[in-house]
């Protein structure tokens, strides 16, 4: 033990938090590998393809988890999620907390690389209000859904309830319907309870902190941040859903209602949460598209959502308008943006996009024979962790799903976080860019 602290003590906090979802990652694939967890022989790569996905809350999936996995193999998938969708961390920091027991430097700077926290931030607080509004969540939207699912007929309602709260409020997307919710595309109630725990869980805890102080009366307002999250999240909700009204033939020629699908889908791509309640791949490619751009958009800072993040879009705007109009100044909301917020927003930016495309690249090269299109909404599908595919994940070739769950890994991990664990060096004397400051805007 006194050899591992000193090993991990020389070792920088983003090395070991990559390190800990590879492992969680081999655990899962090792868990789930196992013959008593399985309905039917399921071949070790696409065990590995499950849990990299689970862990990394993307929901993309090459052999169906209700027909692959038993009860105990499903459950495995829920605790990957569970743990994917807060962060590794969280729960051993919130036993330590639980028992009144000071975080360590290092764990608090893991916490912080984990969820993009400002490193003035109270970690214990934070990890604290995260479990307990996790559970209340998941447990509200577990009691919804078993109501709707009891009165559908559906086996096993309380399980399947379950299991499809947890995976909703941690963007996951993971379905125990082979279909996901086509066969609920027009219930209000399913749609409107996996909206809510979505949206939740997207907005980040940061948000969720805020507001929670600011109905409290502990501040008289929200921070800056905060503002930017809930304003772009709605805008672009909002402008999905609308043009796939507009533009979606398949929304136009249903018979039932098509706003309710609309803003299903639209909701789905911005959490990234990778639910879908009409087939993919019977919609057009402008609609795909459509949800290609969201999903590059993302959710928002230290959320359960991938993405390049919202506050990361905004800030990429904002310099760019304000260069536009010749102005040195960038301000969003009446409020100027640092420099170093803009430095560290164009880097999240332009590193995602990087390896966006090269993975992209990668995948024309393993599955030539697949269209570039489909590759694209795949790839960013993956990197995203959001789950949504137009079908051909199944059939990719294995350097294909290779690809894939390198994009799934580099996306939970956070590009940003790669880029500073390949590239970062401190030089004494230097500004630390990183340093955030809460009330400036936060970067994921």
């Amino acid at each position: 033990m006194k050899k591992l602290k000193l090993y991990l003590s020389q070792r920088s906090p983003v090395s070991i938090l990559i390190a800990g979802y590879l492992l969680l990652t081999l655990f899962g694939f090792a868990l789930l590998s196992l013959p008593w967890v399985q309905s039917r022989p399921t071949p070790f790569l696409d065990n590995l393809f499950i849990s990299a996905s689970a862990i990394s809350t993307t929901g993309l999936t090459t052999v169906s988890v209700s027909d692959h996995y038993n009860f105990a193999g499903q459950l495995a998938v829920l605790v990957l999620i569970q743990i994917g969708g807060l962060g590794y961390m969280t729960f051993g920091s919130f036993v330590m907390v639980s028992r009144r027991k000071k975080l360590s430097k290092m764990e608090e700077q893991m916490i912080q690389n984990d969820f993009g926290l400002p490193k003035s931030f109270d970690s214990a607080a934070f990890i604290r209000m995260v479990v307990y509004f996790t559970l209340a969540v998941e447990a509200l939207g577990a009691a919804g859904l078993y109501f709707v699912f009891k009165r559908a007929g559906v086996p096993e309602p309380l399980w399947q309830a379950v299991f499809h709260s947890v995976s909703a409020f941690c963007t996951a997307g993971f379905s125990l319907f082979n279909s996901s919710f086509e066969s609920f595309g027009q219930d209000p109630a399913l749609n409107l309870i996996i909206i809510a725990l979505s949206v939740l869980g997207a907005v980040g805890f940061l948000a969720v902190s805020d507001l929670w102080q600011r109905l409290r009366g502990v501040k008289k307002e929200v921070t800056f941040t905060t503002r930017i999250i809930l304003g772009f999240t709605a805008l672009a909700m909002v402008m999905g859903w609308g043009l796939l009204l507009l533009t979606e033939p398949l929304f136009q020629g249903r018979t039932g209602s098509s706003w309710m699908p609309a803003m299903f889908q639209s909701m789905t791509a911005m959490t990234t949460v990778g639910f879908n309640s009409v087939p993919m791949a019977s919609l057009s490619h402008g609609t795909l598209y459509l949800m290609t751009i969201l999903m590059i958009v993302g959710a928002s800072p230290a959320g359960t959502g991938g993405g390049i993040k919202s506050t990361t879009i905004v800030a990429v705007l904002a310099e760019t308008f304000a260069t536009l109009q010749g102005r040195r100044i960038v301000m969003f909301f009446k409020r100027v943006i640092p420099d170093y917020r803009l430095v560290q927003a164009a880097a999240s930016f332009n590193f995602y996009i990087l390896l966006l495309t090269f993975g992209v690249y990668l995948l024309s090269l393993t599955d030539a024979k697949t269209p570039i299109f489909e590759l694209i909404f795949e790839a960013t599908s993956a990197i995203g962790t959001v789950g949504l595919s137009t079908g051909i994940t199944a059939g990719l070739t294995e350097a294909g799903k290779a690809v894939i769950i390198l994009l799934m890994m580099l996306g939970r991990i956070g590009p940003l976080t790669i880029g500073l664990a390949l590239f970062r060096k401190k030089h004494e004397g230097e500004d630390d860019l990183w340093d955030a400051k809460y009330e400036d805007l936060v970067i994921d």
